[in-house]
C-alpha cells in the first residue's frame, strides 16, 4: 500500500501491484483445493495481496470440459469454483485476437489447446506463469514452480 499525496489536505492510499502472474489451470486447482503439490513459495506468491493474480478464461473452459467428461472431479461446484476466483481478487483474462495470433505462431512443443492459449497469453501480456508443466519451458515464458 502506498500513499499518494494529492494536495496539502488530501492523501489517498493506492494499492500498487508489484508483480503480475498468470496461473495455469492445474496451479489454480491446486491452490483452491489446498493441495500440498503446490509449492509453498508459489502459494505465497498467489496469496500476496501485492501481486496481481490472473486466471485465463481458457482455464474456465478447460475445467468445465474436463468436469463434464469425467476427467476432473472438483470438490466444489463449478459455479462456486468460478465465484471463488472473484472472491480471491484474481483477475479473469479473456482470450483476444492477439493471443490467438500468438498461438498460431507457437511451435508444437505442447499440444494441449488450453495450455497453448495460456502460453500465448503469458507471452503476449509479458506475464510470469505459475505452473508445474515443464513443457512450458520450451517457450519464451518465465515459469515459476518453487
Amino acid at each position: 500500500m502506498s500513499r499518494l499525496k494529492i494536495s496539502k489536505n488530501i492523501c489517498i492510499e493506492v494499492l500498487i501491484k508489484t508483480m503480475r502472474y498468470l496461473l495455469d489451470t492445474q496451479a489454480l486447482i491446486f491452490f483452491f483445493e489446498n493441495d500440498p503439490v503446490l509449492p509453498s513459495k508459489s502459494k505465497a506468491l498467489i496469496e500476496d495481496p501485492n501481486n496481481e493474480i490472473i486466471v485465463s478464461l481458457a482455464s474456465h473452459w478447460e475445467i468445465a470440459i474436463k468436469t463434464s467428461i469425467g476427467k476432473l472431479r472438483p470438490t466444489q461446484s463449478l459455479k462456486i469454483f468460478f465465484e471463488r476466483i472473484h472472491k480471491e481478487n484474481m483477475d479473469l483474462m479473456p482470450i483476444n485476437e492477439n493471443h490467438i495470433l500468438t498461438v498460431s505462431a507457437l511451435p508444437l512443443h505442447h499440444r494441449n489447446p488450453f495450455d497453448r492459449i495460456i502460453i500465448a497469453q503469458a507471452i503476449t501480456e509479458k506475464l510470469e506463469l505459475i505452473s508445474n508443466d515443464k513443457a512450458f519451458d520450451a517457450y519464451p515464458v518465465k515459469r515459476i514452480w518453487k
